[in-house]
């Protein structure tokens, strides 16, 4: 048996006014739905359960009521002809499940679903996404029915013109209050007719990055640069290390441990995705590795993630951050000493080697030496470095005196 009513609470507000409730009783258990409508206790028909004329929003207030009480019986409905078990929780959550939740709950939710993925560095972004969007709205709430297509599209200006923010980092934005609004349909805080995204609606387009890497001249010129301090050749040294193993990440680089290094091939996970690797080592590689000190306690080819539990992934994401952007610092100088004039940072390594490979190992090959699982994402990748095709169309037009 079930039963559906409204009701009056006993217990007023701070405003002396008594909150209007749905009350359902399934299986004797009962589960209360807040309308968020309070009014006193002589606008209310008992009898009816409903609002007296007395109230000026009485009108409204009673289609709200029964808009609710109709969806629950609905609901119950539904799941008679669907010979499905309904639960007094289960009605509550159909009758709430097309109302506007509250973003911000919501986005609660996903950050502890990344914290607990242990990606802390995600988590700092993402927050920090989200704090923006909090300070754009001027608001501690604000529900999904709210964040329209207008509502986007003027957070995409405030991202532009107040915080100077790029055309990608916009998309990243985007990306996330998106995401949120995926996991609110998800979890029915929100009605996916409500959804602003998509063809139609708000598009999240993503701009054209341009991808520079260093030439072959550049390498060379770093690969037999002096008069540098022992600062600075260990960033270098690290830079050139990702660089010859095909661009690995930084965060990879500083993870490799000397047991990664076995019958003169490397072999170690990737943070990214988890995929295991296994590459030759090349010369250059082991006459850097020659140089540096290791003593019988080393466990990292690199002194950054000595004595860091590996499980504290925190504390590991704390460290990488921190050698990065002391890397990137005395690269910058590199750079100046060895008078290139593009950004030298440890993700330009990367670039470097897609520039030079450039079309001349077939693009399976690259994908796996990029570790892409798919061979699209190196396809796109690799146009940022592949430039003959479009050089030789432009010489066959300009070039008609020859």
């Amino acid at each position: 048996m079930s039963s559906i009513t409204t009701f009056l609470v006993k217990r007023p507000n701070s405003k002396k006014l008594y909150p209007i409730t749905i009350r359902i009783i399934k299986d004797r258990k009962p589960t209360y739905i807040y309308l968020g409508q309070a009014i006193k206790l002589t606008q209310w028909d008992s009898k009816n359960g409903r609002v007296k004329n007395s109230h000026p929003d009485h009108l409204e207030i009673n289609q709200l009521i029964i808009s609710k009480l109709s969806k629950a019986n609905k609901s119950l409905i539904e799941a008679e002809i669907k010979d499905q078990y309904l639960s007094s929780k289960g009605i509550k959550q159909k009758i709430i499940s097309n109302k506007a939740g509250d973003f911000f709950k919501v986005a609660k939710v996903y950050l502890k679903k990344i914290e607990d993925r242990n990606k802390f560095h995600q988590f700092d972004i993402e927050i920090k996404r989200i704090e923006v969007f909090k300070e754009f709205i001027k608001k501690d709430k604000i529900f999904f029915n709210e964040i329209s297509i207008e509502l986007l599209i003027k957070f995409e200006n405030f991202l532009l013109s107040k915080r100077n923010l790029s055309k990608r980092t916009v998309v990243n934005y985007m990306i996330t209050i998106r995401t949120i609004f995926n996991l609110a349909i998800e979890n029915s805080s929100a009605d996916a007719k409500l959804y602003p995204f998509g063809k139609g609606k708000y598009k999240i387009k993503f701009p054209e990055t341009q991808k520079i890497g260093l030439n072959i001249d550049e390498i060379k010129i770093l690969e037999n640069l002096n008069g540098l301090t022992e600062a600075q050749q260990y960033a270098l040294d690290v830079w050139l290390i990702s660089f010859y193993f095909a661009g690995i990440r930084v965060s990879d680089v500083l993870k490799l441990k000397w047991s990664d290094f076995m019958d003169d091939r490397l072999h170690y996970r990737m943070g990214k995705n988890s995929k295991l690797v296994s590459l030759k080592v090349p010369n250059k590689v082991v006459n850097i590795l020659s140089k540096l000190e290791r003593d019988l306690n080393s466990v990292y080819i690199f002194k950054e993630l000595e004595d860091v539990d590996e499980k504290d992934y925190k504390l590991l994401r704390t460290r990488i951050k921190t050698a990065t952007r002391n890397f990137n610092r005395r690269l910058e100088i590199v750079a100046v000493k060895a008078g290139i004039n593009k950004k030298l940072s440890m993700h330009i390594a990367r670039h470097s080697f897609g520039n030079i490979s450039g079309d001349k190992i077939p693009i399976q090959m690259l994908q796996k030496l990029y570790r892409h699982s798919s061979v699209t994402t190196t396809i796109l990748y690799q146009s940022n470095f592949v430039q003959r095709d479009t050089d030789e169309a432009l010489d066959k037009v300009i070039n008609f005196n020859k």
